[in-house]
């Protein structure tokens, strides 16, 4: 087809492949399920991150004016 464009290609996040970006990519921006849930496995053990500070601990103690619900 004289018109016709090749789809836009974009490095798969896992390992590289270039996968192309348009419908007929299942698991874009992967190129597999297999990158896919390595990507997955890696955010769940931590390995990965968006940067930031630390979220500040929990209160241990009851703040003043929380009263008893149970009543």
């Amino acid at each position: 087809m004289p018109g016709a464009r090749k789809p836009r290609t974009v490095p798969c996040p896992t390992c590289g492949k270039p996968v192309p970006w348009d419908e007929t990519s299942r698991w874009r921006p992967f190129c597999s399920e297999r990158c896919r849930l390595i990507d997955l496995g890696e955010w769940l053990a931590e390995t990965r991150r968006i940067p930031g500070e630390e979220p500040a601990p929990p209160d241990s103690g009851r703040e003043s004016g929380d009263g008893d619900r149970s009543r």
